[in-house]
Order: structure tokens, then sequence, then C-alpha cells
């Protein structure tokens, strides 16, 4: 331990408590990476445990006067590197700060600080018949990382994403100023969208503090269908007939064969389906309805039914609540069941839902012609594919990605639907974003954090290539 460490550690702790500073060997492993595949665990010179937005801002304003860079952490379930800390500087965790500072039932909102995790939430509002329907697959996260990266999750197809759902934000600048946008109102016309902004920022323009979140009822009765298909191309044509049906399914997912086997395996799951349609089924959609009139339910049921038997559906199953929640469950643990077998990377790139065959089908060809294993499942409703690449060799895996990523983006894509760029997918970014974008961002990166000390290197480098020599 430096000199240096030990002074800052001393400024620190008087701003947040000797108890809430950890240096060296008191910092865990946990705390230098988060779910990231490709990105290279870092072990900060400090972690810093504020318990309030006063700390939070005392501490960034040191941060800037000294230079030393901050990053934000919550529950660390992400898949971009984003809250991985630079070895030189401190790292904010918001494991403190994990109160539900209200539930407003009037307004149909909560207020929560960043450490409060998705199933805390869910707990809470529970008790009122609400729900936030933000759910992307880990209820262990953290609220203020889902603001960081504008997490989706299944449920976007009907709900939308954070950014949906994100009324008003407390957060702090990177001059350790603290700014409040929004309130407890659906729509303002009155400058700017900062809250906007902010979210999907990565930590890059501000740490949020507090979070005026959306709440919806939450419903009493729902369906889980699983429907096999011969080709991925019948899924991809059924979507938009099935989005445009007026059923407004609250899931609607695609999964392949290959993933469909993982899932079902991992989770030790038997649906009942036929050998002779596991035989001829290349690709299944979930369906899932919800509500509050279970009659409606049932109406829905069938009239869905009916649809996807016009569109080519091997067969219909209406799987039991037991088994429709275990299929729900172990598709949102997909990550985790390709990491166990060995995934190398994981893409998350979204197109329009019209695109989905043709993309898939570059990305066949761009599989086989790197000898690579592609497979995946996705957010059908909204586009947003998840492809986990099977490739050893570093240099094939990395023109696999990028020639995966450039095909979504040649279809009006986006590199990534829901995950972040963080560090592990900024390379790709850099190579497919337009220039002039990259540099309007880091524009507004100098105005909110003129210093450059909020998660320095995450989404793009601080100078574009043109300014260095």
């Amino acid at each position: 331990m430096t000199t240096t460490t030990i002074d800052h550690a001393t400024e620190l702790a008087a701003l947040v408590g000797a108890d809430h500073v950890l240096v060296g060997d008191a910092i865990n492993d946990d705390y230098t990476r988060d779910e990231a595949l490709t990105s290279p665990a870092h072990r900060p010179a400090a972690v810093v445990r504020p318990g309030s937005t006063e700390e939070v801002a005392a501490v960034v304003t040191w941060a800037a006067a000294n230079g030393v860079p901050v990053t934000a952490r919550g529950s660390g379930t992400g898949l971009s590197g984003a809250c991985i800390p630079q070895p030189d500087g401190i790292l904010v965790s918001f494991e403190r700060m994990d109160q539900i500072l209200e539930i407003d039932l009037r307004n149909h909102v909560a207020v929560v600080q960043p450490g409060v995790t998705l199933a805390q939430l869910d707990e809470a509002t529970k008790a009122h018949g609400l729900i936030y329907p933000v759910q992307p697959g880990e209820n262990s996260a953290s609220l203020g990382g889902n603001v960081a990266t504008n997490a989706g999750g299944m449920r976007a197809v009907r709900y939308g994403v954070t950014r949906s759902q994100v009324l008003g934000l407390t957060c702090v600048l990177g001059t350790g100023e603290v700014l409040t946008t929004g309130g407890k109102f659906v729509k303002a016309t009155s400058g700017y969208d900062l809250t906007q902004l902010v979210i999907g920022s990565e930590g890059t323009l501000a740490l949020a503090t507090e979070a005026i979140l959306r709440l919806h009822p939450r419903p009493t009765h729902g369906a889980t269908v699983l429907a096999p298909f011969t080709t991925l191309d019948e899924v991809a044509a059924a979507i938009p007939h099935i989005v445009g049906s007026g059923l407004q399914p609250s899931i609607l997912e695609y999964i392949d064969l290959v993933s469909m086997a993982g899932i079902t395996s991992s989770a030790g799951l038997e649906l009942g389906i036929p050998q002779e349609i596991k035989d001829t089924a290349l690709a299944y959609l979930v369906i899932v309805l919800e509500g509050t009139v279970a009659s409606r339910i049932e109406e829905d049921t069938a009239a869905l039914g009916q649809l996807l038997g016009e569109l080519g559906a091997l067969d219909l199953y209406v799987l039991p609540p037991s088994a429709g929640a275990a299929l729900v469950d172990a598709r949102e643990k997909a990550f985790w069941t390709a990491k166990a077998l060995g995934a190398n990377d994981i893409i998350d790139l979204v197109v329009p839902r019209a695109e989905i065959p043709g993309y898939l089908a570059a990305v066949k060809v761009i599989a086989d012609d790197t000898a690579s294993l592609v497979v995946g499942c996705g957010h059908a409703g909204d586009g947003n594919v998840h492809l986990s690449v099977f490739q050893g060799d570093p240099a094939v895996r990395s023109d696999v990605v990028g020639r995966i990523l450039r095909a979504g983006a040649d279809l009006g894509g986006a590199v990534s639907g829901e995950h972040g760029i963080g560090t592990a997918k900024k390379a790709y970014l850099a190579a497919i974003e337009d220039p002039a974008k990259l540099d309007l961002m880091r524009r507004i990166k100098v105005a909110f954090d003129p210093t450059g000390i909020l998660n320095p290197g995450v989404i793009f480098d601080a100078t574009s290539p043109a300014e260095h020599p």
C-alpha cells in the first residue's frame, strides 16, 4: 500500500467514516469485476461506501479536486465491464444506500436509493398490488445499475425498458454538484430531458443517488404458451402478427433449438413436448399473457392459439403455472447456462424485429465461415437478440463478434440492446458508430464531468483518434 493510497484513505474516511473505506486486502474480489466474460478484473485503490447523496457529492468533489477516477457499482451483475474500477481509482459502492424511501400510492410511484435490488422492490410493491415491470433476468440487480445501463428484459415488449419507467433522478455530476431532474409526473416540456440523458450513460455522466419509478397494477392471472416451429423464419414471421393482434403479451421470446435444450436441461425441466415435435422443431416462441381478469386471459389464450395455428406453429402448449414460471425463469438465466457451457462471449444486439430472419441468416454464415458455434434466444417482440459465441481463439472471436455486430448495424440495428457498451464492446462501437455521434457524446460528457473522472474509458475513449499524434 503506497503512501498516496494511505493519504487518500484517510481523506475519504473523513467524508464517509473509516468503517466505510476499504483498501488493500480488505477489498474482496467481488469489487474488482462484474459478469462480463471478456473484461479483466481490476482492484481499485479504495472502495468507498457512502450512505447519502451528500456523502456521494463530497466523495466526487474530492475526486475531482485530486484527479482520481470514480466508478459506481450496484450489485455487479452487469455484462459489459462498466462497473470494473480503474486500478488507480475509487469504487463507489452503493450497498449502504439500499432504502425504498417512499411508495406513493396516489401517484403510483416508488422513490428508491440506487442500492435497492429488484427483488427488494418487488417484495415491497407486492403488498400494494403493484409491480415495477423492468425485470432484466437477475433479481439481485440494483436499481442504480438498471438506470446506468437502461436495463430491459423480457417484459419490455409490453412495458418498455428502464427509461420508460424512470420519471426523475437525483444525481451527482462529475463536479460534485447535486442535480434533481423530473418528478412524479409522466411528461414535461421544460427544456432538455436530463433524466433521459443520464439513463443509460453507464456512470460516465453522473452517479444516480435516488430514482422516481413508475409502478403498475400487478397482474393476478396469467398463461404461458409454448409454440414450436419448424424454422426460425416462421417464428420471425409470426412476431409482427402477434404484436399487432391486440393481445398485448407481457413476454414474447424466441429460443432456438440448441438454447432450448440447454436451458431446459440446466433447469431440469420436462415440458411434456412429444419426441416427434422435438425432432421437427428448430425454434420456439414463449408467450406470456397477463392480466387481472381470469376470463379475459382464457379468451386471449384461445385467440392466441388460433392465431399461432394460422401462422404455422406445429402445436400449442399451455403450460401449467409452475412449469410456465420455471421456463420463464430458465430463460431469464440463459446467460448463466451459456457461461456454464463455456461460452466465450455474449452479444445483445438489437435490430428492427422484421429484420430478425435476415440477421440470423447472416449470423449463421459468419459462424460457419469461422468454425464458430453461435446460438441464442431473444426478446422477439422488440428485436433484442442475445447470442452466445463459442470460439476459443481470441483473434477469431474478435473477428466473429465484430462481423456479427456489423451485420446487425447494417440492418438498422445497434451494438447493444440492453447490456450496455462498458469496456467490453467499446472497440466495436468505435468501429461501427458514426464518429460524429461519438464526438458529440464526448462533448456532452465534458459538460457533466469537466475533469473526466467519472468512469473514464467506458463507452468510448476520452479523445477521438484524430486528436492523437
